[in-house]
């Protein structure tokens, strides 16, 4: 078992990851009856994709002797109403690197061959735009 979510009522949730005890709330969004005081459920699937995309790039820039810290993500979902669902993600990566055009298309590459992006529904537009410093 990776997590244990648990119902804490009022649209909210706590998911406890089990080897590291590390917690996450969640609560519905504004849009949705909720109080939007954390990550919806939505919102931490799009993070994930982030998170995600820059875990493949680091493991692939580690392997190069290339330093991504400091660099950011910025993440937007965009849901539809019917069926209400997550339509597209837009991540804008900065990056606090300034490679060579071969290694830039490596790394970009690599983010694209992250699980989350994998995994994510074909119908989900993504849209990824990299800048480089």
């Amino acid at each position: 078992m990776t997590s244990k979510v648990t119902y804490l009522g009022d649209l909210r949730t706590t998911s406890t990851h089990l080897q590291s005890g590390t917690k996450i709330l969640s609560d519905a969004p504004l849009d949705n009856n909720g109080k939007g005081e954390a990550f919806s459920p939505t919102d931490l699937v799009a993070n994930a994709l982030g998170s995600c995309m820059f875990t493949i790039m680091g493991i692939k820039a580690r392997d190069m002797n290339i330093n991504l810290e400091g660099s950011t993500a910025s993440v937007t979902k965009i849901m539809q109403a019917e069926p209400r669902r997550i339509s597209a993600i837009e991540i804008v990566f900065d990056m606090k690197y300034a490679p060579d055009e071969k290694t830039k298309i490596i790394l970009e590459r690599a983010a694209m061959t992250c699980p989350v992006f994998l995994s994510l529904h074909p119908e989900i537009d993504k849209r990824i735009t990299f800048n480089w410093k």
